[in-house]
């Protein structure tokens, strides 16, 4: 295979795995899913129909005995809430440290284990959907573009030259991926983004924010909200 795409069932990562297979071909292309102890499975469901609309092998891992000392409020057994607000309005709480949500080093984690898979399948080439939002105000600090480079560097020396990393909407925002998306057909009604995981999206939370205010950019009802 060419390429592996880390695929969390989301609109980036949805994004991103059709820009793979539009490259490469399905044939050629490896999806990769983590369980990292989410409180919910929707998000990995999602990811097997989005996988399954593109005709690509979905592979799963499971990575949540990592996490098992974190408090981060996505995770099972934490005691905090998910925050009912935007990352702006969160940022303006923290000091400067990453958001409630952050689970900690989760994209350096899950690109070097990626990076072995990768390697192990003979792949060339990782694509995640790390973009410029996330990234802002240090909210998700493992989504920045500084970040990004130091991890397809070491990606690169660790693998002999083999295999580089490729974050396409690292300088982008969510308005914009989903401009490219929808310019695609990707199967956005198939995604999953929501942190509280109920039968239908909460509406409420950071990421159901970021992406209503994306899709309302492009002048669409979210595609997901609808098909619910």
């Amino acid at each position: 295979m060419k390429a592996l795409v880390l695929l969390s069932g989301g609109v980036d990562s949805a994004t991103c795995l059709a820009l793979a297979v539009e490259k490469y071909g399905a044939a050629e292309v490896l999806a990769l899913s983590v369980f990292y102890g989410q409180t919910h499975n929707k998000e990995l469901e999602a990811a097997q129909k989005i996988a399954d609309h593109y005709k690509v092998t979905l592979k799963k891992l499971d990575l949540s005995i990592v996490f098992e000392g974190s408090d981060c409020s996505l995770l099972q057994g934490s005691q905090k809430d998910i925050p009912a607000q935007s990352y702006a309005e969160q940022i303006a709480n923290t000091g400067g440290k990453p958001v409630s949500t952050y689970v900690p080093f989760r994209n350096g984690l899950f690109v070097s284990a990626a990076a072995s898979v990768a390697l192990s399948h003979g792949c060339e080439v990782i694509y995640y959907g790390a973009h410029s939002d996330d990234a802002a105000g240090n909210a998700y600090p493992d989504c920045s573009e500084a970040f990004n480079n130091a991890m397809n560097e070491a990606v690169r020396l660790g693998s002999g030259g083999q295999l580089e990393i490729q974050a396409p909407f690292v300088k982008l925002n969510k308005a914009q991926i989903v401009k490219k998306g929808l310019e695609s057909g990707v199967p956005y009604k198939f995604t999953w983004s929501c942190y509280a995981g109920g039968e239908k999206p909460c509406g409420i939370c950071g990421t159901c924010r970021d992406r209503a205010a994306a899709f309302a950019a492009n002048g669409i009802a979210d595609p997901a909200i609808n098909e619910e």
